[in-house]
């Protein structure tokens, strides 16, 4: 008989697994102790990842984890495991892979797996109800056959194992190109857009329809007016669309049809981040006010909804109140005329489609923009709107994610001291640099790497649980090596860092100096920089790993160049340690960037799509950023950078008299009017202090 187990989950930081923390399942977490009990009982593990505002994790969660009948099966007959996917991306990439070979189908969450003891998966899928309905078997039936497979056709699955982790293997890319890089793919990728891309209401192909930020800001670069016009069209479509919070800010993950009406309503802060500095950019080459809208929309939902008083963002915000998808968001008719008075009530019922048939499932309306507005309309509109919320914020509310993810949270910075750069709000750069302030120092530690995940086969490790640090944050000492964490919540700071992680953070600190220089920002961006290239770089074949050198051995290691919902970190890494590389004159950064470049060139002219990341780094590799040092006194710096502006092309930093330790390549002379010191490509230009001469 198996071991008796015990539900374990009350002890993790992820609301979702606390989600589950009660179920009848005996869900474990993934560590060592359930692991080795796997290997010990030859049983196989029922592996389940999803993440807290997944609707359908919900479903399966109150059809079957809930339900004691259905408990009982999966406890008799397996090591039940419960993954946080936004926690543990590790997992979740490697066997959404996995499902995808084995089923030849895309995955999802929640994702179901069936593992061997030993990791490997030999059966999965996604949402199984617990009745048969949808094509799909019960659950509980499926378990019993699932277990009965592996009991009576176990030479069959490790034939099948063998064969699918040879094919895991496979996808990570060893062979380099040796020819120098070019501007073929880049026009490639502009006609693989093209084609995709949908006139009518923006984005690319059929529902469900996604943001895919990277691309629109691939093509809000490019120098072809009708390139660009298919970001700025995409992102009116999606500013006016059901995507887009028209009440309260901020965007929602995806939308179910094609015209942006109807979202799935989970707001994800690594969406926002992204979209919030490509609508300040979409503004500064329209000057089109739908765009500075959104984005002051959008970074106050963030100010008041995402932002821990300690500094860092939450996660997310749940498609669910009250057990019901977009409940919080919809309304009805009745509601509408109770709150508005009837002037504003005409406004907006047209302004936003109250006055045609309901728009979701067929009782309520969610709220999307159908009319234009003229100007002299706009105080009215806003005075309904702020009615609208006032009444939305005494709903129950759907649940907030409030881990605080390294990665989400840089991604958000970014985004925020890039808007500030365009919009000058100097409150967005004050929450930006409290978010990174938070991150250097509770997820930043000093010393040596904690204890790393156990590998495959260890002991059980010892209290503090892998990864975890109860210490408080201390300075890091000269010549100590830092490691960073994934996340944290209610004071606790656990998991290592993924490649994610130290880039976009390395990405984000990049932009936040140029916003205002913080000299411990420079500082934080060596140090993580160094720690990306001894902890992740691939020296051998180029590129960088996901998990690091000392990670916690798993089935498979991945290194992709392919952006998912977030950017790749593999292009991220690339173009800021060129950046940083450029700016500082550091050739290993720069020979590094190069060298992950290199390797997936072969896969980018094969087929470029999906490879916005990578590209933005090969556009600075093939003509590098313009970088401009600014020094002077600061409260004439200012002109300066407003003058300069946040150019794609250009990085800029303004450093004030009186800051002290500067890298060589920075520490230009103090002077009492601002000096610039321009470097284009490879040719740096003497200073001046036109600024005429530096804009033109």
């Amino acid at each position: 008989m198996p071991s008796p187990l015990a539900n374990r989950l009350s002890a993790e930081t992820s609301p979702y697994l606390l989600q589950h923390a009660a179920n009848p399942v005996a869900w474990q977490p993934w560590d060592e102790q359930a692991l080795a009990l796997a290997r010990q009982e030859n049983r196989p593990i029922l592996l389940s990842i999803g993440y807290s505002a997944c609707h359908w994790c919900h479903v399966m969660a109150h059809e079957s984890f809930e339900h004691a009948e259905v408990a009982a099966v999966m406890n008799r007959l397996f090591v039940n495991i419960k993954v946080d996917r936004e926690e543990r991306p590790d997992l979740d990439q490697i066997y959404q892979t996995a499902h995808q070979m084995l089923t030849e189908r895309h995955g999802g969450w929640p994702l179901t797996m069936f593992l061997a003891p030993d990791g490997t998966p030999f059966f999965g899928g996604t949402y199984f109800p617990r009745e048969p309905r949808y094509g799909l078997p019960g659950f509980a039936e499926l378990c019993e056959k699932v277990a009965e497979a592996f009991r009576n056709r176990r030479a069959d699955i490790e034939t099948q194992n063998a064969e699918l982790r040879r094919a895991l293997a496979g996808t990570t890319p060893t062979a380099a190109a040796s020819g120098p890089l070019d501007a073929a793919v880049l026009a490639a990728a502009e006609n693989a857009l093209a084609r995709a891309f949908d006139p009518r209401h923006g984005g690319f192909g059929n529902a469900p329809k996604f943001p895919h930020p990277v691309d629109l800001a691939f093509l809000l670069r490019r120098d072809d007016a009708a390139l660009r016009q298919m970001a700025l069209t995409t992102l009116t479509r999606m500013s006016e669309g059901g995507i887009y919070d028209q009440i309260g800010g901020g965007f929602c993950r995806y939308s179910v049809d094609e015209r942006w009406e109807i979202p799935h309503f989970e707001k994800m802060l690594y969406d926002n981040g992204p979209l919030l500095g490509l609508c300040a950019d979409a503004w500064a080459q329209t000057g089109d006010a739908l765009y500075a809208r959104v984005a002051e929309q959008t970074a106050s939902w963030v100010l008041r909804e995402m932002q821990a008083a300690e500094g860092g963002y939450y996660s997310a915000l749940d498609a669910d109140a009250e057990g019901e998808e977009g409940k919080y968001y919809v309304w009805n008719r009745s509601e509408i005329e109770r709150l508005l008075s009837p002037q504003e009530l005409a406004l907006a019922a047209r302004r936003w489609g109250f006055d045609g048939a309901p728009n979701f499932e067929g009782r309520h309306w969610h709220a999307r923009v159908t009319a234009p507005l003229a100007a002299d309309e706009l105080p009215l509109l806003e005075a309904a709107r702020q009615k609208l919320f006032a009444a939305r914020e005494q709903r129950i509310r759907p649940g907030r994610d409030d881990k605080i993810l390294t990665g989400w949270n840089a991604l958000m910075i970014e985004g925020m001291a890039h808007a500030t750069r365009i919009f000058g709000r100097d409150e967005w750069l004050a929450s930006a640099q409290r978010a990174m302030d938070f991150i250097r120092h509770t997820l930043w530690r000093d010393g040596a790497p904690p204890p790393g995940r156990p590998k495959a086969g260890q002991a059980n490790q010892p209290e503090p649980r892998s990864g975890e640090h109860a210490s408080p944050p201390r300075e890091r000492g000269p010549g100590g090596a830092g490691h960073l964490l994934a996340t944290a919540k209610d004071g606790r700071a656990h998991l290592d860092a993924y490649l994610d992680d130290h880039a976009f953070l390395l990405a984000a600190l990049l932009e936040l100096m140029q916003a205002e220089f913080r000299d411990a920002d420079l500082a934080f961006a060596i140090e993580l920089a160094d720690t990306l290239l001894a902890r992740f770089e691939d020296v051998q074949h180029g590129g960088f790993f996901f998990t690091g050198h000392d990670h916690e051995t798993l089935i498979h290691r991945p290194k992709t160049g392919h952006d998912n919902a977030t950017p790749s970190g593999n292009g991220i890494a690339a173009f800021a340690l060129q950046r940083l590389g450029h700016l500082l004159g550091e050739t290993r950064y720069l020979a590094a960037a190069e060298k992950t470049l290199l390797l997936f060139w072969p896969q980018m002219r094969r087929a470029p799509g999906g490879f916005g990341s990578l590209l933005r780094a090969l556009e600075e590799a093939l003509t590098p950023p313009e970088i401009i040092i600014l020094r002077g006194p600061a409260a004439a710096m200012t002109e300066w950078q407003q003058a300069l502006g946040a150019t794609p092309q250009r990085l800029v930093l303004a450093l004030p008299n009186g800051i002290r330790g500067l890298p060589a390549a920075l520490a230009k002379p103090e002077s009492d009017r601002v000096n610039a010191w321009v470097c284009r490509g490879v040719i740096c230009l003497p200073p001046t202090a036109n600024l005429g001469s530096v804009t033109n």
